[in-house]
């Protein structure tokens, strides 16, 4: 893999119980089956299908928990093309409440906000109380693809290194919890999916002439990543590189290390007992006044 060893490896203030749960100042959170906080062998001692399932579950445990504790939750999702942070995007906010859980993808800037603060437009997107939000890349453009394909100055380039970590401990200061993740994966893999993307209609969307192009600058764009992270990888707001040569496994490990940076406890309402519904002599229009969806699957 391009990305060299030496950052940390993934590790959260929570605590994993023996059932698989976070537990808070060493108590247990929640009753939900799982497993202990040994390593798992995908396909051998668990199937992705399953402990996804299990995992979704805590997330919506932590989404009550975020809602209930007024939490304002940042997670930024980077890394190579093709590298997997739009399918593990989507498998963390899929059962989550989309008022609670917000993704954010932001096109290319406008014209309008070419000439505004740089940091201006991300921060519009940045949650209120109760709120989690995914950036499906983020202000790191600036020191990633705008740098290497020459859609910023040199001086803009050198502000945003400067600007970058203190505008992240600002966050941090007003109470935002900001989680970083690097997605990291080899350009023969990355070779492979671009391939597919090519071979499959449903997915040649997802190639642009940018993505093709990033291929001429391989080295280009791992010597901006490393000194991305020499000046960003801070103490307060680290970078959490996730081995993404495995889609599935790369899904699995963010999702759990994301449980583990937020201590919660389970919140889940009691079920609820549906009512009767109450008839009445109310005589509805007939049906044959309505339009109707051709049903054309049966």
């Amino acid at each position: 893999m391009e990305e060299h060893k030496k950052h940390r490896q993934a590790s959260g203030n929570g605590t994993w119980n023996s059932n698989g749960s976070i537990a808070m100042n060493g108590s247990a959170s929640s009753k939900a089956n799982g497993h202990s906080a040994k390593t798992l062998r995908l396909d051998k001692d668990c199937e992705y299908e399953r402990e996804l399932r299990r995992l979704q579950v805590e997330l919506v445990k932590l989404q009550e928990w975020i809602r209930h504790e007024g939490l304002r939750v940042v997670v930024l999702f980077e890394g190579r093309d093709a590298a997997g942070k739009g399918g593990a995007i989507k498998r963390i906010a899929e059962s989550l409440n989309p008022r609670v859980c917000r993704i954010v993808a932001l096109a290319t800037p406008t014209e309008r906000e070419k000439t505004q603060w740089f940091f201006q437009r991300y921060v519009a997107h940045l949650p209120a109380a109760g709120e989690m939000v995914l950036f499906d890349r983020s202000w790191y453009n600036r020191a990633g693809v705008e740098h290497v394909m020459g859609f910023c100055t040199e001086r803009e380039y050198l502000e945003f290194m400067q600007s970058c970590p203190e505008f992240e401990r600002m966050l941090v200061r007003s109470g935002i919890v900001l989680i970083k993740y690097w997605f990291s994966v080899s350009d023969e893999e990355q070779e492979r999916r671009f391939q597919a993307r090519m071979d499959k209609p449903t997915k040649r969307w997802k190639l642009s002439p940018m993505d093709l192009e990033s291929r001429k600058h391989w080295a280009d764009y791992s010597r901006a990543k490393d000194e991305m992270f020499a000046v960003t990888d801070t103490r307060q707001v680290p970078w959490f590189v996730v081995n993404a040569e495995s889609k599935k496994k790369a899904r699995l490990n963010v999702i759990r290390h994301l449980l583990s940076m937020i201590p919660y406890r389970d919140l889940t309402p009691q079920p609820l007992k549906l009512p009767p519904i109450m008839k009445s002599r109310y005589v509805r229009p007939p049906m044959d006044e309505q339009n109707f969806v051709p049903e054309m699957y049966r």
